[in-house]
């Protein structure tokens, strides 16, 4: 039975919920899991932070959890622990070369873009905001250097333009567990030898920030109905209506067109005129209030 450790929290984005499916399967493969090793804030549990569902599994299943500020810290740990491989699913931090070393067949990275386009830490956000016609899974060999490690396979999905963060990081998680299980075996007894990137034509995603959740009407209806549903979950996306603060969360667009900023109110509809095109709101979330849709927003607030 071949030993596994496991890096990460299978969190493919910020905001995000998971159902741990890549542990979950390597655990119902009869992998042997020698532990799970998460970053150090993100172990804690209170009202802004939710527990790691892969915390939750390894409690279930009596694995041991390790969250240290350092790797090396448990680097004595990891040795002992006599890990054939190790797989990296979200870990959000760079692993150094002499822990990678520890696992006489690396550690295999599922990384939810097709390398090496999109590099870095958003990659699912990147390609809905950019509103790209396809991405996809690569499973790779964890470098030191940031998501440069070669690729053992990869997979594609066409898309279809309307996809959210979560149902995109869904789709691409299942589609990267399944390729681990097709392909770890192979893997493992040196069968399969990765393939080296060209770093040539990578391309590289940055970290979002609050800030960027605030809507500027400025650009057009598609950039900004793209917007809302890349960064979704967090940072979401914030504008003011009235002087009332909203969360939108789901939008589309119409193709009139009117002085960017202001209101589009017609047949029960709220919009706002953008660069080009109107942004329609479908649902929204007012400052302190629950979820609701355009049309309770114009009941109860009346914006005009």
């Amino acid at each position: 039975m071949n030993k596994i450790l496991f890096f990460g929290n299978e969190r493919l984005g910020t905001g995000l919920a998971t159902t741990a499916p890549t542990l979950r399967a390597l655990i119902e493969a009869d992998y042997k899991i020698t532990g799970v090793v998460v970053a150090q804030n993100e172990i804690g549990k209170s009202r802004q932070q939710r527990e790691q569902e892969v915390v939750q599994l390894a409690n279930q299943h009596g694995i041991p959890v390790f969250a240290p500020s350092k790797l090396a810290d448990i680097a004595d740990d990891l040795s002992a622990m006599k890990a054939d491989v190790a797989v990296l699913v979200a870990y959000g931090k760079i692993v150094p070369q002499s822990i990678i070393d520890i696992f006489p067949n690396g550690i295999v990275n599922i990384h939810p873009s097709l390398l090496p386009k999109h590099r870095g830490p958003t990659p699912i956000e990147s390609v809905i905001k950019n509103g790209e016609s396809e991405t996809g899974v690569s499973l790779m060999q964890l470098a030191a250097k940031m998501d440069a490690g070669p690729v053992y396979a990869q997979q594609t999905i066409t898309l279809t333009g309307n996809e959210t963060k979560q149902a995109l990081a869904d789709q691409l998680q299942l589609l990267g567990t399944k390729m681990l299980l097709q392909n770890l075996h192979a893997i493992l007894d040196g069968s399969l030898t990765p393939t080296e990137q060209d770093d040539t034509i990578a391309t590289y995603d940055q970290k979002i920030s609050k800030a960027d959740s605030i809507l500027d009407f400025n650009k057009s209806a598609n950039d900004l109905e793209r917007h809302i549903r890349a960064y979704a979950g967090w940072p979401r996306t914030r504008t003011t209506i009235n002087d009332i603060e909203v969360i939108i969360t789901s939008s589309h667009i119409s193709h009139t067109n009117g002085t960017s900023g202001s209101l589009w109110l017609e047949n029960r509809q709220l919009g706002i005129h953008c660069n080009k095109g109107t942004l329609i709101i479908d649902s929204l979330i007012p400052v302190g209030k629950k979820e609701m849709s355009a049309q309770a927003f114009l009941a109860g607030y009346n914006p005009s």
